[in-house]
């Protein structure tokens, strides 16, 4: 059955990335940390021979899998709004984020009146991100605030909606400023550096 003390470890470090998981703010975080304790306990339960216990968590583990196949494909999860520069709910979403936002964009002065293009980005009917931009010239649109809400800041909304900025005509991005955290989102979205400015080439 194997040293007593190793296998009551096992437990318990399922059993800790289970309970760590429910204090992700990220679905796809929860998810991920879930799975991975969620696996290692049904090994515990498996050594304990407690069948059920194990057959409960590959369930469980199942489960997480499917949701978050679920997640990378954005075209059946999110839709977009154009909002104005005047929107109430544009107002109060960047409001109530307004601390998070400031993590991001520490230096940066969120003010929706200098946008000239405004898309909202919803999970049903849950806003999940906004983009505020300025056009530099036709088809190229400057980012003043690319922005996902912690539950989905690890799933595809910014791939949902550049392929659909694609689709409306915007052939690339812009994005200056120098927001670290901001940064390495957008190298993991594609885009690069050049003279100090961030640029994304979008396909039609």
């Amino acid at each position: 059955m194997g040293n007593p003390m190793v296998i009551e470890a096992i437990g318990y470090v399922g059993s800790g990335l289970v309970l760590v998981s429910f204090l992700m703010s990220s679905v796809v975080k929860l998810r991920v940390i879930n799975s991975a304790g969620g696996l290692i306990f049904a090994v515990y339960a498996l050594l304990i021979h407690s069948y059920p216990t194990a057959l409960m968590n590959f369930c469980l583990v199942g489960i997480n899998v499917y949701y978050l196949a679920r997640l990378r494909k954005p075209d059946r999860q999110y839709n977009i709004v154009e909002e104005k520069r005047d929107s109430v709910f544009l107002k109060e979403f960047l409001g109530h984020y307004s601390q998070d936002i400031a993590i991001f964009f520490p230096d940066r002065i969120i003010d929706q009146e200098n946008a000239e293009a405004i898309y909202m980005i919803c999970h049903g009917m849950t806003p999940a991100g906004v983009l505020l931009g300025k056009w530099q010239e036709e088809g190229v649109l400057e980012i003043l605030l690319d922005y996902s809400t912690p539950e989905y800041r690890d799933c595809s909304v910014g791939k949902y909606l550049y392929s659909v900025l694609a689709r409306k005509g915007v052939q690339s991005l812009v994005f200056s400023g120098d927001d670290p955290k901001h940064e390495a989102y957008l190298e993991k979205m594609g885009f690069r550096k050049e003279n100090g400015v961030y640029r994304k080439a979008l396909g039609r």
